[in-house]
């Protein structure tokens, strides 16, 4: 699932979902953001994502045009090494949030959850 965030306002706001086998990730479509705003992006799950520990096994890419995704956030809220700050993933279960603060780039932005027992990883757009 796929969540686009624009730095000008939008008048729709889809949902884009995405599914493999019997499990269905949602995230917004679209975000809108004035430049230097705070932006919530959701991702829920109909199923409840694998936990070791306090680890919940969902993370969040960001993918500009012409590059390839990018981790920001593993384990639901732990940023991958030389992320900045205003970055923040939250979450547990089924609902998770990345929060960006002091948006300035429009991106594609996905959420990827893993599943056990039946071990997949869903992460399509």
């Amino acid at each position: 699932a796929a969540s686009q965030v624009k730095s000008r306002e939008s008048n729709s706001s889809p949902l884009s979902t995405s599914s493999r086998g019997q499990i269905t990730v949602t995230q917004p479509g679209a975000v809108s953001s004035a430049v230097g705003g705070t932006v919530s992006i959701k991702c829920r799950t109909s199923q409840n994502v694998y936990v070791s520990g306090s680890n919940h096994y969902l993370a969040w890419y960001q993918q500009k045009d012409g590059e390839t995704p990018k981790m920001l956030i593993y384990g639901a809220s732990t940023r991958v090494s030389g992320i900045p700050a205003g970055f923040t993933g939250s979450g547990s279960n089924s609902d998770f949030t990345l929060t960006i603060i002091q948006a300035e780039d429009a991106a594609v932005y996905y959420c990827q959850s893993f599943h056990y027992p039946n071990s997949q990883y869903v992460f399509t757009q």
